[in-house]
């Protein structure tokens, strides 16, 4: 077995989305999400308000920070004993400062953890672009980094994702939890896209391997967060729509008024989590009549802080077993030229 007390890479890069941290950062950040996308201004003005409400400040980095700081203790307790960086693609800290940095430090070589459980452009694609831009603007000394494979059937999440929606469910009266709905939901993304990518497919995956956990044949999943215009197509039901109907199908006698939602799409609970779920999502359950428990995400949930080692060590030593429940087996680790493509025209 390879000894893995020197490995063949250098350092990890923690890669994720980014977030404001005070309020006259909120427009310059979301100017920085869609610029080139064809979103209408007053949904950016719509979502602006979103984060103003919230105080302005998303809780994207200190949720990140924590993730570092779980890892970090994880690595230094069992290995490898490798440094973590930090790069986010819309605010700082930058991709392009994070490879600096590592080329500074002598990093020639990395692995990148992006806080994506699944495939798609947005969520994996384009970091890999994000990336690619980065070392340019670094130059030469920019290290080569190589990402880890998605884990959205990983034990590590699928159990710590269980973990959390279980805990959910115990906060409903005991008598009435067996007839809870339970609701999975996940970003919606453009049918476009979609198409071009193993998104859907794995988002079902992971939310049955959830409900086989916990012993549920019923759920369903829904999607939150579309930000496209009215006529483009996007992944379908939205939370709120699905919500709806849940109401208007309740028959007298008929289902208890308790429904858990688990953010599976997501791995903290950042702003999208916080306003389209525990203010939109809440709001409506209430003026339905419906007793909403919202799953918390996994966060530094330990199987997942745990899973996080698994697959650098997986990455170090070729022996090392590659984890993966259900049928679809462990993803690759080496994406093909037409992966996750945008499903925009050029």
């Amino acid at each position: 077995m390879e000894d893995t007390s020197q490995p063949a890479y250098d350092a990890l890069l923690l890669v994720s989305f980014g977030g404001p941290e005070r309020p006259e950062d909120v427009m310059p950040f979301l100017e920085n999400v869609l610029r080139g996308k064809p979103v209408p201004r007053e949904r950016m003005l719509e979502v602006a308000e979103h984060y103003y409400r919230l105080g302005g400040v998303s809780p994207i980095n200190a949720q990140n920070r924590a993730l570092i700081g779980a890892l970090e203790a994880e690595l230094q307790a069992r290995g490898p004993n490798l440094p973590i960086y930090w790069g986010n693609r819309n605010w700082p800290p930058l991709l392009a400062d994070a490879l600096g940095q590592m080329a500074a430090d002598g990093v020639r070589r990395g692995l990148a953890f992006f806080t994506s459980a699944f495939s798609s452009y947005s969520g994996c694609r384009q970091y890999l672009e994000n990336i690619a831009q980065a070392q340019a603007e670094v130059g030469p000394s920019a290290p080569r980094i190589d990402k880890l494979r998605a884990f959205y059937n990983h034990p590590g999440f699928i159990e710590a994702t269980a973990d959390r929606v279980q805990a959910a469910l115990d906060q409903i009266p005991a008598p009435r939890r067996a007839g809870a709905d339970l609701i999975f939901t996940a970003h919606s993304i453009p049918v476009a896209m979609a198409n071009h990518c193993r998104y859907e497919a794995q988002l079902q995956e992971a939310c049955r391997l959830v409900a086989g956990q916990l012993g549920r044949g019923d759920w369903r999943l829904a999607y939150q967060s579309r930000s496209g215009p009215p006529s483009q197509p996007w992944l379908s039901p939205d939370i709120l729509d699905l919500l709806r109907q849940r109401a208007a199908e309740q028959a007298p006698g008929g289902h208890t008024n308790d429904v858990v939602v688990a953010p599976i799409g997501f791995i903290s609970d950042h702003m999208e989590v916080l306003f389209d779920l525990d203010v939109e999502a809440q709001d409506l359950c209430r003026e339905l009549g419906l007793n909403m428990v919202r799953a918390a995400t996994v966060g530094i949930h330990p199987k997942f802080v745990a899973m996080i080692r698994e697959l650098i060590v997986e990455r170090l030593d070729p022996l090392a077993e590659r984890r993966a429940l259900g049928a679809l087996g462990p993803c690759h680790d080496v994406c093909a030229a037409d992966c996750c493509l945008s499903g925009r025209a050029n």
